[in-house]
């Protein structure tokens, strides 16, 4: 039992499974996962595995089958070193996003993880505002939120973006890395070894893995260097893993998600855009559009309020309408963001677009890398 509680395991868990189970399966976690393969771990060794035929057929989505940091009861089969999967137990936390494409079908990127470590590089694709949307679902995933300003070494004035991102984070800590130098790398060995489960999160290129095999002491990960002629990452990671850390802790390692859609994020908005939401609750009518009513204080922050002019840029001068429109009927920004969060875009009249009482679908975020 120690072996698995060095996984993570704890009574959350271990409550849910009943004497039956027990003399049947194992409990184990889900360490690897690709193309429904995977890869358990029982602490002391590692398991080939499938799943049953009765758990593939009774999943609705994809959303229903494991994924890395999932804990699964699982029928052992120690001569070939296979297993196979026969339930998933209930989660814990979970970072979910729309999957990538046409389809609205949630896709649980990481489960039970307890700290979010949101990764971004202080090279010239560092981006405020895609940071706030991993906030918004890591506020939602029900994980701590810590943001990591990666290679340090590639910027000449760090402690001024840890600032900027400090005052645009409400709260959340924000601490600067380099692989390559060791800055910082002392303070994230202990985030780890103290943060359970702990998740790298970001675009790529950012550096997820390089952090990963400093953590780990070895080039466990591959990396590759980023594009020359505009600083932004290539591809490497392909799948989930999860990994136990020499000094403590547990880490998984994602790939770099190329585009970010919100999944059931109407918690995690709420928490990432607070201000922008009290500022609403300001306006003269409650059925206020924020598109040229008198008294909008929406509008008015927008034409000369309090906010700083990255906060009133286009995306973010859309971001409260977002969570408004799902239990209010008012506005929601159109979310061509991917060439508008560089360029800045022009109003955010021109930009929002009215929806009356229908629900809110979750909306495609574009994520540049």
């Amino acid at each position: 039992m120690r072996a698995l509680m060095d996984l993570g395991w704890d009574t959350f868990f271990d409550g849910q499974i009943t004497d039956d189970e027990r003399a049947r399966w194992t409990p184990a976690r889900v360490v690897w996962e690709g193309r429904e393969r995977y890869r358990l771990s029982t602490g002391g060794a590692e398991w080939r595995s499938e799943l049953s035929g009765r758990l593939r057929h009774a999943a609705a989505s994809n959303a229903d089958l494991p994924a890395v940091g999932d804990w699964v009861l699982a029928g052992l089969r120690p001569a070939e070193g296979a297993a196979t999967i026969y339930r998933i137990l209930t989660r814990r936390s979970r970072f979910s996003r729309v999957a990538a494409g046409r389809s609205a079908e949630e896709q649980v990127v990481a489960a039970n993880i307890d700290t979010v470590l949101l990764v971004t590089s202080l090279n010239r694709d560092l981006n405020l505002r895609r940071v706030e949307r991993y906030l918004a679902l890591t506020w939602e995933s029900g994980a701590q939120a810590i943001i990591v300003l990666n290679k340090a070494d590639l910027c000449p004035d760090p402690e001024a973006w840890r600032h900027e991102m400090a005052s645009a984070s409400q709260g959340v800590p924000v601490f600067v890395t380099s692989a390559m130098s060791g800055d910082g790398m002392a303070a994230l060995t202990e985030i780890i070894r103290t943060g359970g489960t702990s998740a790298f999160l970001g675009s790529s290129g950012v550096g997820k893995s390089t952090l990963i095999n400093a953590l780990l002491g070895d080039g466990r990960q591959d990396v590759k260097p980023i594009r020359g002629r505009d600083g932004r990452g290539r591809h490497t990671t392909t799948s989930r893993q999860l990994f136990r850390v020499p000094d403590g802790g547990i880490v998984i390692d994602t790939p770099g998600l190329r585009e970010l859609q919100l999944w059931d994020a109407e918690d995690g908005l709420e928490h990432a855009f607070a201000d922008i939401e009290a500022l609403a609750d300001g306006c003269r009518f409650r059925d206020c559009s924020h598109a040229g009513e008198p008294g909008c204080a929406v509008a008015s922050a927008v034409e000369g309020g309090p906010w700083t002019p990255r906060q009133l840029s286009p995306p973010a001068a859309r971001r409260p309408v977002s969570r408004i429109a799902a239990g209010r009927g008012r506005t929601v920004g159109t979310d061509a963001q991917g060439e508008a969060d560089r360029q800045g875009g022009s109003t955010a009249k021109q930009t929002a677009a009215t929806i009356k009482g229908s629900p809110m679908r979750p909306q495609p975020l574009a994520i540049s890398h």
